[in-house]
């Protein structure tokens, strides 16, 4: 393929949602709030990176990445994956992409390998094959045997979060959405699952679209990065770069998190949208 793999075009989307602000009358309507989320983001990514995209609570970067996973329509604009457009394409789409999110969904009552066979049959995988790369890919995100045939709902949160991981390189996506991926993991997890994403993008070839709170993580793994602040991207580069365009309030070394405060004037939260 030498098709981008993603390309966003003047993309705007907009909610509406009820305004709660004034007690309502009998028989009155309630009036409705526009929200916009995004604002016309332009964005192209290049075959083989990690981009990471940084933003306060609130942003439009968990709806940028539903957008891009044809969980959402964009109200305006164009979103492609390797030339596929999202709207008029999306089970092309489908086929070429796999999303992680904070807020994974699991059937509960089933073990880890039953969630991941079912997902496996989705996207038509071998059986056999499929359980060999689960059990090899959950070892390797640190999970131990003993714990692939209880109950989702006996695990701890970043014992889910990694079988959510897990059920996202299951099925070797040449773009992977992964939207907040190790929120709740241990410093040991999250650095067990950043070095197997660097792994993937290494043996597979595939591009990572990465939103975090993690500015370490966002150093560590991106080879470029946007700030989104109100639905716009306010500044785009390297993460060397964006350090070198702000000085350090107190005159040391610059980090991310300098920069991401210089041009938002927040600080980065890990709670959702």
């Amino acid at each position: 393929m030498n098709a981008h793999p993603l390309e966003i075009e003047g993309v705007r989307k907009v909610f509406t949602r009820k305004d709660r602000t004034k007690r309502q009358r009998p028989l009155e309507r309630r009036k409705r709030e526009v929200v916009v989320a995004l604002k016309g983001i332009d964005l192209t990514i290049e075959r083989g990176e990690i981009f990471g995209v940084l933003g306060p609570n609130g942003s439009g970067k968990s709806t940028l990445i539903r957008l891009v996973s044809t969980l959402l329509l964009p109200d305006s604009g164009r979103i492609r994956v390797f030339d596929h457009d999202v709207e008029h394409e999306p089970f092309a789409v489908k086929r070429l992409i796999n999303r992680v999110s904070v807020d994974a969904a699991f059937f509960k009552k089933f073990s880890p390998i039953e969630n991941l066979l079912y997902a496996a049959r989705l996207y038509g995988l071998n059986a056999k094959k499929a359980r060999e790369d689960m059990k090899r890919i959950m070892k390797r995100l640190g999970l131990k045997e003993e714990t692939f045939n209880q109950p989702m709902e006996q695990m701890s949160r970043g014992m889910q979060q990694k079988v959510a991981v897990a059920r996202g390189l299951l099925t070797s996506p040449i773009l992977l959405l992964l939207d907040e991926p190790t929120t709740g993991l241990d410093p040991h997890s999250k650095r067990d699952v950043q070095k197997f994403v660097r792994e993937i993008r290494e043996i597979h070839d595939a591009t990572v679209l990465l939103t975090t709170h993690d500015m370490e993580e966002a150093d560590r793994l991106c080879d470029r990065i946007a700030i989104i602040d109100e639905g716009k991207i306010v500044a785009l580069d390297t993460p060397d770069r964006l350090k070198r365009s702000v000085a350090s309030p107190e005159g040391g070394k610059t980090t991310l998190e300098d920069v991401f405060l210089s041009l938002t004037g927040h600080r980065l939260e890990e709670e959702g949208e």
